[in-house]
């Protein structure tokens, strides 16, 4: 039986849907005096809202999420905060769908999603640029201008005057160096600090797998709420604004000022950890914690009610899966979603003969960790 849902008054995010409200509240709050910043949006650049192919991924994951209170608890906590959220536990917990639900659950658009591996470095996620096919596209330019100088070349002395005062020769002038505009490209967390009205969602995913300075690269970036382009302020005095895409689209440029992006709302950072190292006390304080438990018994019930319409009470066929799924996880880890791809198959009819039972569990419910992983 599903247990009564529990609302409170300061939450914003409830894990059901329907939030439009909600998120008015939520951009109409008042955040900490050191959590308020400045950033003024480009009225020309309007981010993805809540349509197209992108919104229905990130509204399909999320929707199935299943909350407990105290999940409800820590996630709002954060959102009044505007701190990151530091999502740990077990793999296959719904660390990373939580993600999903906030933004589904309050109508924020797409997920803005930066995958961590022990190469990742903080630029990675700030901004992409493509330094060399800037050189290429010069280079091709030089040979398309026969005589002139390259464009890469110092610059050429000026001739002296001719005499009374007559123009002198003048230096053979190069082909102009492509718009940097074209090889520059906002990355997840950049395009997620870009000053807008309402918040992004961004899922850092397996922080705990980056290089061991990586988290406190970020602490920067969390506590100023944006961060410079160099390439950009190098030219701000030639090029002070310049447009370039972002993560979502390349095509849909947004106006960079000076070289800065500078949020105007602290976005929803949601970053998971598997547990696989630990993190500098610099980088915990500046993050709100929640760690996930493993679903128990009237949870995966829920789950399952919400992802595949089925109720476990209605058969003893399913009250078995769940039993075998909780029983097999006491010797090794399991993930949520092999108890659901279990009753999909029963549904479809698939590993139906009572033989086929030992089989079909060590089949659909491999151990993703301990002895038999």
């Amino acid at each position: 039986m599903e247990a009564e849902a529990v609302v409170k008054d300061w939450w914003l995010y409830h894990g059901t849907g329907e939030g439009a409200d909600r998120r008015a509240r939520l951009e109409a709050g008042f955040p900490p005096p050191w959590r308020d910043f400045t950033g003024a949006p480009d009225p020309g650049y309007a981010p993805p809202g809540c349509a197209g192919a992108a919104w229905e991924r990130t509204w399909r994951r999320g929707e199935g999420y299943v909350p407990d209170e105290p999940e409800k608890d820590v996630v709002n906590t954060a959102l009044h905060l505007r701190r990151p959220l530091l999502v740990t536990g077990k793999p296959g917990v719904g660390k990373s769908t939580l993600a999903y639900s906030i933004a589904s659950d309050l109508n924020l658009g797409p997920v803005l999603h930066w995958p961590i591996t022990s190469r990742t470095v903080l630029r990675d996620g700030l901004y992409l640029y493509d330094a060399i096919g800037r050189l290429q596209e010069a280079g091709l330019e030089q040979l398309r201008t026969p005589g002139a100088r390259p464009a890469t070349a110092l610059p050429v002395p000026a001739a002296p005057p001719a005499p009374d005062g007559a123009p002198g020769p003048a230096a053979a002038a190069g082909p102009a160096a492509p718009s940097i505009s074209r090889y520059l490209r906002l990355g997840p967390l950049g395009t997620a600090l870009l000053p807008q009205d309402r918040p992004r969602v961004l899922l850092v995913d397996e922080i705990d797998k980056s290089d061991i300075d990586l988290p406190g690269d970020l602490l920067t970036v969390f506590e100023d709420g944006g961060f410079l382009i160099p390439e950009l302020a190098r030219l701000a005095q030639e090029d002070p604004t310049v447009a370039i895409g972002t993560d979502d689209d390349p095509d849909a440029v947004v106006r960079i000022t000076q070289g800065r992006v500078q949020c105007r709302y602290f976005p929803i950072v949601v970053l998971t950890s598997n547990g696989e190292r630990d993190f500098p006390p610099a980088f915990l304080r500046r993050c709100v914690r929640l760690h996930l438990e493993p679903p128990g018994p009237d949870k995966l019930a829920r789950i399952v009610r919400r992802r595949l319409g089925v109720d476990i009470e209605s058969g003893e066929e399913y009250q078995d899966l769940v039993q075998a799924f909780l029983d097999r996880g006491e010797d090794g880890d399991l993930a949520t979603d092999q108890l659901l791809n279990a009753i999909q198959l029963r549904l479809a009819g698939a590993w139906s003969a009572p033989a086929d039972r030992e089989r079909f569990l060590a089949t659909v419910m491999q151990h993703l960790t301990g002895p038999t992983a």
